[in-house]
C-alpha cells in the first residue's frame, strides 16, 4: 500500500481546519508533496492550489465559513474542466485549453474547495488503459500491479493513498462505482439531472453523470450538497436503519466465476444491515440483461455521435479501446437505438413499481475484486470481455436511480470487495444514509 499522507475525512479535516489544528496552506502543501506512484495525476498545479489554501485560510480567520469543503485539498477527474490547467480526457485528440471551469468545479470553488490537480482517466471516460499512449495508467493503491477500475479511477485511487480527501469523477457505466469499489473508497453516482454536466467532456449524453468520491458517505453528502443542480440537503446519519425495507439482489451477481468469499461477505453486510433495524426483502431487477444490452447500445451509438468527425480524419490518434467502442456504434442502426430508449424506458415504470415495496436495492458492485492490469485488456490493447461481465454496475445507468458503492469486506486474498445501493430517483439521502450506518456499524 502506498504511503498515506491524509487518513481522515474531509468532515473531519474541516474540523481541524476550524479549531486551528492545521490550516489549509498546510493541507495543501502535504497533498502536493505526495510523489505520485501511481499515476493518479495527469497534471498539477501548486501555485493555484496554494493560492486557494492562502485564500481559505484567510477567510476562516476573518470568520468566513463557505461550508464542508472550504480548505480542503481534491482532485478533479481530466474530464472535468478546470480553468487552471487544460482538459485532454487522457486523448491526443483533444485538448480544451486552460480558462474554462465545468459548472461543478465553479461550485467547488465558490465552496472554498482547493484543487491541487487534474486526476487521470481512460480515454474519453471508456475502455481499457492504452500503455501506447502518452498518459498515466491509473494504478490501485493497494496493489500497483491492479486496475484501480473504471475512468474515475485517477480520482479514486488519489483518495485511496490519501493523495487529497475527496474528488470528482462521472459514471456513464460504472466508472464512479467501480474504481470505489476497486480502491475501497466510496463513490456515489447521483440521479440523473441532479448535477450539471456542463463543462464535462461527454461520452453518452444519456447516460453520464457526474458526482463524488471520498472515504465516507458522509463525505459524498457533503460534496453533493456543494455540487447538485437541483438541491440536496443532506439526512440526518443516526446509524439506525429501523423501518427502512432493503431489496437484495442476488440473479445476475453471483456467477460461477464469482470470488468464492462474494457470498459470504454479501450476507454478511445484509446481517449488518438486519442488525440496525432494516427488513430484507429478496427481489428481482426486471430485465436485467434487456436494459444492459440497451446501454451498451446508448452509449456506442451517443459516442459515435459526439467522435464521428475526429474518428473518419484522426482513427489513428484514438487508442484502440476507445475508437472500437465508438466505432461499434456504426453497426447499430437508428431503430436499435429507438428500440434501446423504449427497454429504458419500460424499465424505469417497472422499478418505480419496484420502489413501492422497498427503500433501497443492494447489490455486489462487481463479483471480483481488483484485476491485474495485464487481465484487463489483451495484447492489442482490447478490453477483456470476462472481467467486464463480472461488473454489474451498467444496469442502473439506464434508469437514472442514484447507487452508492460502498467497501464492504475482501476476497480471501485481501482484495476489496463493495456493495451497490440503489434508490429512487432524487432520493440520494436515503442511499446514504443506509450506506453511512453499514459504515459506521463497521
Amino acid at each position: 500500500m502506498v504511503r498515506r499522507e491524509h487518513e481522515g475525512s474531509v468532515l473531519e479535516a474541516g474540523q481541524a481546519l476550524r479549531r486551528g489544528e492545521v490550516t489549509s496552506v498546510e493541507l495543501a502543501e502535504r497533498a502536493l508533496a505526495v510523489a505520485d506512484e501511481l499515476g493518479v495525476y495527469i497534471t498539477r498545479f501548486p501555485e493555484h492550489a496554494l493560492a486557494s489554501a492562502r485564500r481559505a485560510d484567510r477567510e476562516f480567520a476573518a470568520g468566513v465559513d463557505r461550508g464542508p469543503l472550504q480548505g480542503i485539498p481534491l482532485g478533479v477527474k481530466d474530464l472535468i474542466a478546470v480553468a487552471e490547467a487544460k482538459t485532454t480526457a487522457q486523448s491526443t485528440v483533444l485538448d480544451w485549453g486552460q480558462g474554462i471551469d465545468a459548472a461543478v468545479t465553479t461550485r467547488v470553488k465558490e465552496a472554498g474547495g482547493v484543487i491541487v490537480g487534474k486526476t487521470s482517466t481512460m480515454e474519453f471516460g471508456c475502455g481499457v488503459p492504452d500503455r501506447a499512449k502518452p498518459f498515466p495508467i491509473p494504478r490501485n493503491p493497494w496493489d500497483t500491479e491492479r486496475w484501480a477500475g473504471g475512468s474515475s479511477s485517477g480520482t479514486a485511487s488519489g483518495i485511496a493513498a490519501g493523495m487529497f480527501f475527496a474528488g470528482l469523477g462521472s459514471d456513464t457505466a460504472g466508472s464512479i462505482r467501480m474504481p470505489a469499489a476497486f480502491c475501497g473508497v466510496t463513490g456515489l453516482m447521483p440521479t440523473y439531472g441532479r448535477v450539471s454536466g456542463a463543462g464535462c467532456v461527454p461520452l453518452a449524453h444519456t447516460l453520464d453523470r457526474i458526482g463524488p468520491l471520498a472515504r465516507t458517505a458522509r463525505d459524498c453528502a457533503a460534496l453533493l450538497e456543494v455540487i447538485a443542480e437541483v438541491p440536496f440537503v443532506a439526512p440526518e446519519f443516526t446509524g439506525d436503519l429501523t423501518g427502512l425495507r432493503v431489496g437484495v439482489v442476488r440473479e445476475h451477481h453471483f456467477p460461477e466465476e464469482a470470488d468464492p468469499a462474494l457470498a459470504g461477505v454479501f450476507d454478511e453486510t445484509l446481517s449488518l444491515a438486519e442488525g440496525l433495524g432494516a427488513t430484507l426483502i429478496e427481489v428481482t431487477l426486471p430485465y436485467w440483461k434487456e436494459l444492459t444490452t440497451a446501454v451498451l447500445v446508448t452509449a456506442s451509438c451517443e459516442a459515435l455521435a459526439h467522435h464521428r468527425a475526429e474518428l473518419i480524419t484522426r482513427w489513428p490518434d484514438f487508442g484502440v479501446s476507445a475508437r472500437g467502442i465508438f466505432a461499434a456504434g456504426a453497426l447499430v442502426s437508428g431503430a436499435d437505438y429507438v428500440q434501446a430508449q423504449r427497454v429504458r424506458q419500460v424499465v424505469r415504470q417497472e422499478l418505480a413499481r419496484l420502489f413501492d415495496d422497498v427503500d433501497v436495492i443492494a447489490s455486489p458492485v462487481a463479483s471480483i475484486g481488483a484485476p491485474l492490469l495485464d487481465d484487463v485488456a489483451d495484447e492489442a490493447g482490447q478490453q477483456n470481455a470476462e472481467v467486464f461481465e463480472k461488473i454489474t454496475t451498467p444496469y442502473w445507468n439506464g434508469v437514472g436511480n442514484p447507487v452508492l458503492a460502498v467497501p464492504m469486506g475482501t476476497t480471501g486474498d485481501g482484495l476489496l470487495l463493495s456493495l451497490q445501493l440503489a434508490g429512487r430517483l432524487f432520493d440520494e439521502a436515503t442511499v446514504l444514509r443506509a450506506g453511512d450506518a453499514l459504515q459506521a456499524a463497521r
